[in-house]
């Protein structure tokens, strides 16, 4: 018996899909559209402003020229948009662009003092300016060594000092303190703390250490208690929200597990949060590290190199640019030099600090996803 298969039947090959390019006439705009928008809106005002900087023999105004460029933009986009897409669209992309223009806005001061530092700072720098200190040196020469010291010492010893008073704070508030009277004052005078104005903070450490050693106390350690009063608001604000965030199912899986209320808090509570708690504790570094007015009523001015902080002046980067600027000698722009170079290495130290923040809160963070 013979059997007879049936030959496949054979489709023919679909076409190749074609993805069309939207078009003015098609309801939406393609993707140059905003694009060209915008140059279209840059040219103009730029001839305009040409034209008025011709006409008043003034140079060009580059502020009002991004200004009307971006009010011109804003206008077109909206109603081109609102023809071609719907007016839905239209106050979508007006939307926006105003965010879009509120980022670039808040941008400008960042960039304009990272980029006023940088090539301020940069004609001071070299080697003797991290090899030497400014004890004996009149004039040019000398560099900010004892400053970068005393503040990586400074800044130290303040973060010994506030953040574990700063977690362990949040944790009561948290963990212990939800619904008491006690945690609710807690709580207010955190909210107190953190608008004091810095030179209270000095104040306050200088009184302390005036009643002890008598006044005119000038030590590093001063001005490590007048930093970390200024920390501690801020590591417990920041802990106590990252505290918030982790949620009670985590707790209450271990607690089902029996294992104990610190233990969870130990376990599951601040590996969970250390990420944005490491953030926070950086937030609150760069906070305190760039202050002046403290550390001038506790730590003091010193051109000599001192690792000692219980005994005599230290000198800080701040007070070390404060100083050179205020207190010019001659050359006057050896001076001016060694301020601007030593505000560019107080930022470089707060970019790196962030840096390693980032690879400590990567690191130690749970691993999901196993």
């Amino acid at each position: 018996m013979t059997v007879t298969t049936a030959a496949p039947v054979q489709t023919p090959p679909s076409a190749p899909t074609v993805r069309e390019t939207p078009r003015l006439t098609s309801g939406r705009l393609p993707r140059w559209a905003p694009w060209a928008l915008l140059v279209t809106s840059a040219v103009v005002s730029g001839l305009l402003f040409g034209i008025l900087s011709i006409a008043a023999g003034d140079g060009f105004n580059f502020a009002g020229w991004a200004v009307v460029t971006a009010l011109v933009y804003l206008v077109l986009i909206t109603v081109i948009s609102s023809l071609v897409e719907g007016p839905r669209k239209g106050v979508d992309r007006l939307v926006t662009g105003v965010v879009v223009v509120a980022f670039a806005i808040a941008m400008v001061p960042l960039v304009s003092v990272a980029w006023t530092v940088i090539a301020n700072g940069v004609a001071g720098l070299s080697a003797d300016f991290f090899s030497m200190s400014m004890r004996n040196v009149v004039g040019e020469g000398g560099g900010a060594l004892h400053a970068i010291v005393g503040t990586l010492l400074i800044t130290l010893a303040a973060a010994v000092i506030s953040i574990p008073i700063g977690i362990f704070t949040a944790i009561y508030l948290v963990e212990y303190g939800d619904g008491k009277r006690l945690a609710r004052g807690i709580t207010f005078l955190v909210d107190v703390m953190t608008g004091i104005p810095s030179i209270v903070a000095g104040l306050f450490a200088y009184a302390l250490f005036a009643i002890f050693f008598g006044p005119g106390i000038r030590m590093g350690i001063m001005g490590s208690v007048a930093l970390a009063v200024l920390m501690t608001p801020v590591v417990v604000r920041s802990t106590e929200e990252m505290l918030r965030l982790v949620p009670n199912e985590l707790r209450e899986a271990s607690y089902a597990l029996g294992v104990p209320k610190w233990r969870t808090i130990a376990k599951v509570v601040l590996p969970t949060s250390v990420a944005g708690i490491t953030t926070g504790i950086m937030l609150s570094i760069s906070r305190v590290i760039g202050e002046t007015a403290p550390l001038l009523l506790t730590a003091g001015v010193a051109t000599s190199m001192n690792y000692d902080l219980f005994s005599g002046r230290m000198m800080t980067l701040p007070v070390f640019a404060y100083s050179q600027y205020m207190n010019q000698g001659i050359p006057a722009t050896a001076y001016i030099d060694r301020a601007w170079s030593a505000a560019l290495v107080l930022i470089v130290i707060v970019m790196l600090l962030n840096l390693v923040a980032r690879v400590v809160a990567k690191v130690f963070s749970p691993k999901l996803g196993r």
